[in-house]
């Protein structure tokens, strides 16, 4: 299990609070999204986040991500 270091921690939290976009890894694939929120559900840290172009809603798991980049 993967686990996110402070800095990745520090970007990821950063960008909910100021609406911007990251960057995220899991499992070879990469996800352009805008975080909405985190929230703790079953013991396992969930981010809600947001296709930018789209609009579509995705559900991602702290747990299962490889890293968090912020898009600057």
């Amino acid at each position: 299990m993967p686990q996110l270091t402070t800095a990745q921690y520090d970007a990821l939290e950063h960008a909910i609070t100021a609406g911007t976009r990251i960057v995220v890894m899991r499992r070879g694939t990469e996800y352009v999204v805008v975080p909405k929120r985190l929230v703790l559900a079953g013991g396992r840290e969930i981010v809600e986040a947001m296709h930018p172009t789209t609009g579509h809603r995705l559900t991602l798991f702290v747990d299962e991500m490889d890293s968090v980049e912020a898009v600057r």
